[in-house]
């Protein structure tokens, strides 16, 4: 609702003057009532100064109306002299509300502008929407992992300006039977961390577009999967931790949206909290999550061999015996580390010097945005 503003606001002074008048006093008679010089009252009356607190409480106690009176009637007249910005106020704040504009200018997404009309031109073309209370449809049915609600304006920025990197992809068009494919080149890369390199042209081969995007502060984002059309899928990770157990879970949950489809409806599938403390809480999942994750697990090791290692060994995990057992299964050990993590076998401080870095050899291949590196692309 518009705040209802009066046709004209009068100075207090005019106000001291009838109460003057209808007691028939003169300036100098109130200030010897309020114990102050002739020249401050006669200053207030003419509106060359404000009235304080100290004054309206005298003159609410002189005038028998209370200090508050005096107070509004200040209040209200110098919110009338403020000049009319034009509602440049309400709409910088429509912007922010819309979009984190402080983190886009940082990053390069929209370009800084002292015009409110520049900046919201931007946060619309940004978003390709038509108009800034539009709603943004690519994100408006995107579900997190441990909350399950709409998308902020961050998480939602970043899910868009992956859909814009993604879109300079060259891949072939995506089937099932591409995506099969593919899944069994990929299992072969999981013994040694540099064979990630040959993620993203393994994924383009199989008909999904892969992006890596540094995230955006507090947005806890792992991955997201959506569809440019129906047969070019995408797949954005974060790299929110840089592991070689993260990467190959997160990867796998997102093929699992793909395989099923998530996302295809112009929406976005997008996952936080993949991995870690939060990740546990499978109970506040959604179906459609707890079969990516379990696909993902599934994928790295074989619930019956890691089922059938954990009754053997529990609880004694010696580093000797995670590596004999990724040996057997062709593995790296980090990734056994992180099954037994996200399962609560072993605490996520257990043998961390096998948890791999990653993310140079993914940036080496695949289209990066952050960390330093920007893409030369037509956005």
């Amino acid at each position: 609702m518009s705040e209802r503003r009066p046709a004209e606001v009068f100075p207090p002074g005019d106000f001291i003057k009838e109460e003057l008048d209808a007691r028939e006093w003169t300036q100098t008679d109130l200030a010897e009532i309020l114990g102050r010089p002739h020249r401050v009252v006669n200053e207030i009356i003419n509106g060359k100064r404000a009235i304080s607190p100290e004054t309206a409480k005298g003159l609410g106690e002189a005038f028998g109306t209370g200090a508050q009176l005096w107070m509004n009637l200040e209040s209200a007249y110098q919110l009338a002299q403020v000049k009319d910005q034009d509602d440049v106020v309400a709409r910088r704040a429509s912007l922010y509300s819309k979009a984190p504009v402080k983190e886009m200018l940082r990053r390069g997404w929209i370009e800084p502008s002292n015009s409110v009309d520049v900046l919201e031109k931007q946060i619309v073309d940004f978003f390709e929407l038509t108009r800034l209370d539009e709603d943004i449809r690519f994100c408006a049915a995107a579900r997190q992992s441990t909350s399950y609600m709409d998308v902020t304006p961050m998480q939602c920025a970043w899910i868009v300006r992956a859909k814009k990197l993604a879109r300079t992809i060259q891949a072939r068009h995506f089937t099932p039977q591409l995506l099969d494919e593919g899944l069994e080149r990929l299992r072969n890369l999981l013994r040694s961390p540099e064979e990630v390199r040959h993620v993203p042209r393994i994924l383009a081969e199989s008909g999904i577009r892969f992006v890596v995007l540094e995230p955006l502060p507090q947005t806890r984002i792992d991955g997201v999967c959506f569809w440019l059309d129906d047969t070019s899928p995408v797949i954005a990770l974060s790299f929110r931790y840089d592991r070689l157990d993260w990467f190959w879970f997160t990867l796998g949950h997102e093929l699992q949206h793909v395989k099923n489809g998530d996302g295809r409806e112009r929406q976005a599938q997008l996952d936080t909290d993949l991995v870690g403390e939060q990740a546990a809480r499978t109970e506040e999942k959604p179906p459609s999550e707890q079969e990516a994750d379990r696909f993902a697990a599934q994928f790295l090791i074989p619930g019956r061999e890691l089922e059938s290692f954990i009754a053997r060994v529990r609880p004694l995990y010696s580093k000797q015996r995670i590596l004999g057992f990724a040996a057997r299964l062709n593995i790296h050990p980090g990734i056994v580390i992180g099954q037994l993590q996200r399962r609560g076998e072993i605490k996520y401080a257990h043998n961390r010097d096998m948890l791999l870095k990653v993310r140079e050899y993914v940036i080496g291949s695949a289209l990066t945005e952050g960390w330093g590196h920007f893409p030369i692309v037509n956005l």
